[in-house]
């Protein structure tokens, strides 16, 4: 980000220390990720939205909240600092609470926790402690799309927005961990429940803390849906003045100056891939986890070869 400050992320450092074709393959990986993340979060959403309003038709839903962050970005409405904080906020207190009260009725009844605990590994302690760190690292999710929009911040904020999520996610990540083996049995977590958080809220504090967590997520993960959009935004348009993707997705309308193109076809991707997976998220989320360590180790790759090949930067 020192270096390079970019829009584009991994496709930008591998572009400068690398070749066009490497490069580009980063970038669909990172699009892949964003798609992926856009119609999961999208579809948590609304899972989380049902627990706040019961009936709610989770496909149509999914699919609405997608439309209407294409229409906020079309309109220019990218992440506002004001409205991140407020969430950002709103999440840190949430998440506070769920782990105090959390954590006080694993203290009251701390029997489903040691049974949880002492439930073998089926392939032993490597197996378990590679796929642990391998999931640890799906969490951090957020990483990316900083990178991905550089150029849109001032000069200085791109590493301090690194350290908040840096220090938010090795807290609050490792603990929620913890307390859902001590609140939920292990064979419901393992058929991995569209609501985890709001159910361990509903445990540990009552329905109240539930919807709580389940409005909170709701922002959180719309947030998200948003960050897919003005990350690709970013990575597109990158990709655009390197001709390496067509030029016509460059367009401007004349009365907002937002690249329209970028968004529609992006929402169509999101939705065409909903309605092919037919809401069933566990096939995308496996898209996801490949591409996203992808990305992640590509950083990692690049750090190295930035160092190696452009060592004056």
């Amino acid at each position: 980000g020192s270096a390079l400050p970019l829009n584009g992320g991994t496709y930008t450092v591998l572009l400068n220390t690398t070749n066009k074709k490497l490069a580009a393959g980063a970038a669909c990986l990172t699009l892949l990720s964003y798609i992926a993340t856009a119609v999961i979060s999208a579809h948590e959403a609304s899972h989380y939205a049902h627990n706040l309003a019961a009936g709610l038709p989770l496909i149509p839903a999914t699919v609405g909240l997608l439309g209407l962050f294409a229409l906020l970005n079309i309109l220019g409405i990218s992440e506002s600092a004001r409205v991140a904080v407020v969430i950002f906020v709103m999440h840190l207190l949430t998440l506070t609470v769920l782990v105090i009260a959390g954590g006080l009725a694993v203290v009251r009844a701390p029997e489903l926790l040691r049974v949880n605990f002492a439930l073998p590994s089926p392939a032993g302690l490597g197996h378990a402690l590679f796929f642990g760190f391998a999931a640890g690292m799906l969490g951090i999710s957020g990483f990316e799309s900083s990178a991905n929009f550089i150029e849109e911040q001032r000069p200085g904020v791109f590493p301090r927005t690194l350290r908040n999520m840096w220090l938010a996610v090795v807290v609050f990540n490792p603990l929620v961990s913890l307390l859902s083996l001590g609140l939920i049995p292990l064979a419901e977590i393992q058929s991995i429940p569209p609501d985890l958080l709001a159910r361990m809220g509903e445990i540990a504090l009552g329905p109240a803390l539930r919807w709580a967590v389940s409005l909170d997520a709701v922002l959180v993960l719309s947030g998200a849906v948003l960050t897919s959009y003005v990350g690709v935004t970013g990575l597109v348009r990158r990709m655009s003045l390197d001709r390496v993707l067509p030029q016509w997705l460059l367009a401007e309308n004349a009365w907002r100056g937002t690249n329209h193109w970028i968004i529609l076809g992006f929402f169509a991707l999101c939705t065409s891939i909903l309605l092919v997976t037919g809401g069933r998220i566990n096939t995308l989320a496996g898209v996801y986890t490949l591409s996203f360590l992808s990305v992640m180790a590509l950083f990692a790759v690049g750090n190295l070869l930035l160092k190696r090949t452009r060592s004056r930067l």
